[in-house]
């Protein structure tokens, strides 16, 4: 049987917000969460960016059950690993074995603030799979050096540390990267019912749990919702690498102006008020070999969306 989940979209919600959410979330029957973790909002008219480590240990103290999930952290730039394997040991520790770690190679948009360089994917995978080495063994607890070609470490150790290590899921839009994932983490994210990179992902030997967010407005009628989608999640419908490129908030919304609202439901936004709609997105990415797929409600109005999932969508999956 699939796991459904529910996205807490850190672009959009506040921090207490995004707690209330997640109890809500909880209390609908979803199997898990997935937090986003971004400085910047992709559009300004979103309006929040709270520090997502802050976040989940409040939602670690507000829900009981629920696993949670980030997805997903780039831990090569903005924040060092070092840093990011703190983090995520304490997270890890607050929810026991209901976390999962996501981590990717992150966007332009959130990792420039520092004032280094973007560098193109191949170095930013090579980064990350340094990254990644480095945090697995400050997760051992065991005293770390470490000087590489991107990162130093020296005689760090953390003290608060997991039993075993975190269960760490990694994003993969393409095949080069799917099968850095099938070597390197114990399962796959995505975005979308894209059947290449699961398909790359197992060609490589990957066999862990695979995730997909699915993105959509539930309002009272389409229009509503299309109208909802226009406003907040234009940048869904920016199409090629320009998500990973752009810098700013202000990049996006001009990109955004190329949108048209014939261009959401291209997009695969579920803007329609029908169950039936919502139930067909979540097959499709079941079909593409996804087991683990959560909705991501954009706009305002999450309450109606949960309920409407809690009533409508959700027992065609149980």
């Amino acid at each position: 049987m699939p796991q459904l989940g529910y996205t807490l979209s850190s672009e959009e919600h506040g921090p207490q917000r995004l707690v209330e959410i997640a109890e809500r979330a909880e209390n609908a029957g979803f199997d898990f969460l997935s937090i986003s973790d971004h400085f910047h909002p992709w559009v300004s008219a979103q309006g929040e960016s709270p520090f997502v480590w802050s976040t989940l240990g409040a939602i670690a103290n507000a829900t009981d059950e629920i696993e949670v999930g980030v997805g997903v952290t780039c831990p090569i730039i903005r924040i060092h690993p070092v840093n990011v394997a703190h983090a995520v040991a304490t997270v890890d520790e607050l929810f026991g074995d209901r976390f999962t770690f996501g981590v990717g190679t992150g966007e332009n948009l959130n990792e420039h603030v520092t004032g280094q360089r973007w560098p193109e994917h191949d170095v930013r995978l090579e980064m990350l799979d340094e990254a990644m080495a480095v945090m697995r063994k400050l997760w051992t607890g065991e005293t770390v050096s470490h000087h590489g070609e991107h990162y130093t470490v020296e005689n760090a150790r953390l003290y608060t540390c997991p039993e075993e290590q975190p269960t760490t899921i990694a994003s993969a839009f393409g095949p080069q990267t799917a099968e850095w994932v099938a070597d390197n983490a114990d399962g796959l994210w995505c975005s979308g019912p894209k059947e290449g990179p699961v398909e790359a992902y197992e060609d490589a030997g990957g066999d862990g749990p695979t995730y997909t967010q699915l993105h959509g407005c539930y309002a009272e009628s389409e229009e509503e919702a299309v109208e909802t989608v226009y406003e907040y999640w234009p940048n869904g419908s920016i199409p090629g690498e320009l998500g990973q490129e752009l810098p700013t908030p202000a990049h996006f919304k001009q990109a955004a102006q190329l949108v048209e609202k014939a261009d959401i439901a291209e997009a695969g936004t579920t803007t329609s008020p029908d169950p039936q709609a919502h139930v067909d997105s979540i097959e499709q990415a079941i079909d593409a070999g996804y087991d683990h797929v959560y909705f991501h409600q954009i706009g305002p109005d999450q309450e109606a969306a949960i309920e409407f999932y809690e009533t409508e969508v959700l027992p065609s999956f149980q």
